[in-house]
């Protein structure tokens, strides 16, 4: 089990890039800017940058929140980032 965890920790910047990846690739195919997802979702547009860039950690109630604004589900938005169990 710490083995688990530690892999995790080590990975975090992995998830939270492809995240960002995610984020922005969707935003663009809605053809939206950071700082219109920012009024859409009300979060501020550096906060989407560091979203989008990896540097931010987003809680559960932002991803619910910035899916339901580009009108899909947090699950959908998190289609396709996996976790490593090595």
């Amino acid at each position: 089990m710490s083995n688990m965890i530690f892999n995790v920790k080590n990975n975090t910047s992995l998830l939270l890039a492809d995240f960002g990846h995610a984020l922005r690739s969707i935003r663009i195919s809605r053809n939206l800017s950071q700082e219109e997802l920012g009024e859409i979702t009300g979060l501020d547009r550096t906060y989407i940058s560091g979203l989008e860039r990896g540097k931010r950690n987003p809680t559960l109630k932002v991803i619910a929140l910035i899916g339901l604004s580009l009108g899909i589900t947090a699950s959908q938005l998190l289609e396709g980032i996996k976790i490593s169990h090595d």
